[in-house]
């Protein structure tokens, strides 16, 4: 498996035990501590997978988000103390993929974690290959449309 796993999170205690849950069931764990941190590891290192906290210093998680969704087209997991439905809401409107709200069962972390990874290692960078096929598309349907070099027999 060996994927690479950001987890950011100010509560460092929260940050251990799932780097540990994690590591238990094969992955590369990468651990942050502030939005800004986590901005700056998702830079250096093929992180497959975020688990984002929303509150905390420096750079909140949302904002975070955000900044990653400019550049990086990855699983990103909310994970908060905020668990109301506008919480929710906000957080997979504003660039997330999934949202748990703390307090978490463990088991279903590291389940939505793998589900997310089969997911994005099956279809890869979904943007990339419609891209692809939108130029293919575009680029036969002119083919097709285009005049004909024959010249007529007069």
């Amino acid at each position: 498996m060996n994927e690479c796993v950001l987890v950011v999170d100010d509560d460092r205690e929260i940050v251990k035990a799932i780097g540990l849950l994690l590591e238990k069931e094969g992955y590369q764990v990468l651990k942050a501590y502030d939005g800004m941190e986590a901005l700056e590891l998702v830079a250096e290192h093929p992180v497959r997978l975020i688990i984002m906290d929303v509150m905390m210093p420096k750079l909140d998680g949302l904002s975070a988000v955000m900044k990653i969704r400019e550049r990086k087209n990855l699983p990103i997991i909310v994970l908060s103390a905020k668990s109301e439905d506008t919480d929710k809401v906000l957080g997979l409107s504003m660039g997330a993929d999934d949202y748990v709200s703390k307090p978490f069962n463990p088991q279903e972390l590291a389940a939505r974690v793998k589900s997310h990874l089969r997911r994005y290692t099956s279809l890869g960078d979904i943007h990339a290959q419609q891209q692809t096929r939108y130029t293919t598309a575009a680029s036969a349907t002119a083919w097709r449309s285009a005049p004909s070099m024959q010249t007529e027999n007069r």
